[in-house]
Parts: C-alpha cells; sequence; structure tokens
C-alpha cells in the first residue's frame, strides 16, 4: 500500500514562505515521479511542479522562479519550497505520484496567505 503524508503547512503572510514535505512509504521511490499539486476552494486540481527520478523537474508557469521541488531518495521524501507566497496560493497541496498502474494522492496540506 502506498502511503503519502504530506505536512508543512500554515498561514503566512504575503510575500512569505513555507517548505513542505511529503513522506512516501510502499513504493519504490528511488524510480518513482513525486509531484505536488494544489486546489484552491471551488477550483480543480492543479500540478505546481513534478520531479522524476533522475531530478528533472517540470513547473507551472506560476511558480517558476519562486519555488522550488527537491527529493532525498534516502529518506524517501519529496519538499516543496515555496517564497513569494500571494494569497492567490491559498489552498490545499497535495503529493502525489503513480505506482502499479495506479495514482496515489496523499490527504493534503493546508497553506493559507493572508493580508
Amino acid at each position: 500500500q502506498v502511503r503519502l503524508v504530506e505536512s508543512g503547512g500554515g498561514l503566512v503572510q504575503p510575500g512569505g514562505s513555507l517548505r513542505l514535505s511529503c513522506a512516501a512509504s510502499g513504493v519504490n521511490f528511488k524510480i518513482a515521479t513525486m509531484a505536488w499539486y494544489y486546489q484552491a476552494p471551488g477550483k480543480q486540481r492543479e500540478l505546481v511542479e513534478k520531479i522524476s527520478s533522475d531530478g528533472t523537474t517540470d513547473y507551472a508557469d506560476s511558480v517558476k522562479g519562486r519555488f522550488t521541488i527537491s527529493r532525498d531518495n534516502a529518506w524517501t521524501r519529496v519538499y516543496l519550497r515555496m517564497n513569494s507566497l500571494n494569497v492567490e496560493e491559498t489552498a490545499v497541496y497535495f503529493c502525489k505520484t503513480r505506482s502499479r498502474g495506479s495514482d496515489w494522492w496523499g490527504r493534503g496540506t493546508q497553506v493559507t496567505v493572508y493580508g
């Protein structure tokens, strides 16, 4: 059973920073592509960025230069460093991977950017 557990969300002012963490288990982490998505209230879930097993990353245009994804294969964790947050990025942030032909999601962590 794949399990993804996000942490690190919270309240932050506009322009502030947070680092999210996702702990993964039950997946061959070293070969897995890991991704972060976010879902704002009343909106669809959207890809923020992803990182492949070789470290190649892909970002949404809106976060380039501000967000950084990274992974630690030894600890089977993926991180999302978010800088210069704005109120429109208030959302639940989810960790996702694909394993054994299925998509697996964590329960998410809430990020609230308040002005």
